[in-house]
């Protein structure tokens, strides 16, 4: 960061990219920032505008006094993010497309962009670190564990690292408010966006209706008793427990601290049989996981870790759960985790992520997940 770069800056309207492109500028870098149009179906919605976004960021730049520029990737995203994104949901899998924009628009589509501008660095507002150690660019945790994002980050590699600073890594999210408040910047008390941005907030099993096939099926227990029936398979994800439909339904006797009245919880889906089963009790054996097999593995060293203890995140916001790495098993491509302690609802499709302390190594896509005792 001493040296002085001419750094492109992924300005999307919320404040920590605001407060990113501040604290370049005032480091001393030339500071360009781009904001990026991902979505375009139904984009001047209640529920997802760019427009608003759009004129946040350039209110942004006005004030901080920075050129900005509006470059739509809508096309890229659909081909290379939305499209893997129904396949798994279509599979009965529950992908993370946060980690795939990442990986394919924010740090490669962009990425090529800022360096056709002759940029030499890209700057992001996520929370987490870079650092280089013994010629390796490592990926660190943000400093705020409350925010910190390097699970997003994971299949970044070491072409992207080295190009890319994330000033506000360094600092909590609340220094974050305080700076933009104190300079002045229009969107400082700007709320944190949530959900997947080309949904926003609008009703996820809505969203997907649209895109995706559906066959209506049984819902079922643990003993095979039809509960129910659900929508499709493709609408529901392991642990989920709003939505189901049969909040009404009474079991008595439930093991594992269910009840007569215990919520309900997805547990497994038969994408053979089209059925979804559902069990009471938070702590249902059904539920947990001692280990779990990846594949689409991405490294950010050149190779992965041998075999040993690490932690890992099988979901964003848990914390890193200890467990042992068996590489390349059990096959090529893949790897295994065993963990200390059983994990609740490990899904397929989502990442499980790989930590050695603060440095995030990288990670792989949950093919399957085995209770204890399973090979």
């Amino acid at each position: 960061m001493n040296a002085k770069h001419r750094v492109v800056v992924g300005l999307s309207g919320g404040v920590d990219s605001a407060v990113t492109a501040h604290l370049l500028k005032q480091a001393g870098h030339e500071v360009i920032g781009i904001f990026m149009k991902n979505w375009e179906d139904d984009d001047d919605s209640e529920y997802c505008s760019s427009n608003i976004d759009f004129v946040d960021a350039a209110a942004v730049a006005d004030v901080i006094g920075i050129e900005i520029e509006h470059v739509n990737f809508a096309a890229d995203y659909k081909d290379r993010v939305f499209a893997a994104f129904l396949r798994e949901y279509q599979a009965g899998r529950t992908p993370n497309p946060d980690v795939l924009c990442n990986a394919e628009i924010k740090f490669k589509a962009f990425l090529d962009h800022a360096m056709r501008l002759g940029a030499e660095k890209i700057a992001t507002g996520h929370y987490a670190r870079v650092r280089e150690l013994g010629g390796q660019v490592q990926l660190l945790k943000g400093l705020d564990p409350l925010k910190d994002q390097s699970y997003f980050l994971h299949r970044l590699n070491q072409a992207q690292l080295a190009k890319t600073l994330f000033p506000v890594g360094e600092l909590r999210k609340t220094e974050v408010r305080r700076i933009a408040e104190e300079i002045g910047l229009p969107n400082a008390k700007k709320k944190d966006s949530t959900g997947i941005c080309f949904i926003g907030e609008r009703p996820f099993r809505e969203f997907l209706n649209r895109y995706l096939a559906h066959q209506p099926g049984p819902i079922k227990d643990e003993r095979g008793r039809k509960l129910g029936e659900h929508v499709g398979l493709s609408f529901y994800t392991l642990g989920q427990r709003q939505g189901l439909g049969i909040g009404g339904v009474k079991e008595k006797g439930a093991p594992r601290g269910g009840g007569e009245h215990a919520p309900w919880f997805v547990a497994r889906k038969d994408m053979q049989t089209n059925t979804l089963y559902v069990v009471q009790g938070h702590e249902h054996p059904w539920l947990l996981s001692q280990s779990l097999i990846a594949s689409d593995i991405s490294w950010t060293a050149a190779q992965g870790p041998a075999f040993g203890g690490f932690g890992a995140k099988t979901r964003y916001r848990q914390g890193d759960a200890a467990c042992a790495f068996t590489p390349e098993h059990p096959q090529p491509g893949q790897f295994r985790l065993d963990f200390v302690q059983p994990q609740w609802a490990v899904t397929p499709g989502q990442s499980a992520v790989l930590y050695d302390g603060e440095v995030c190594l990288g990670g792989g896509v949950i093919e399957a997940a085995m209770a204890a005792g399973a090979a």
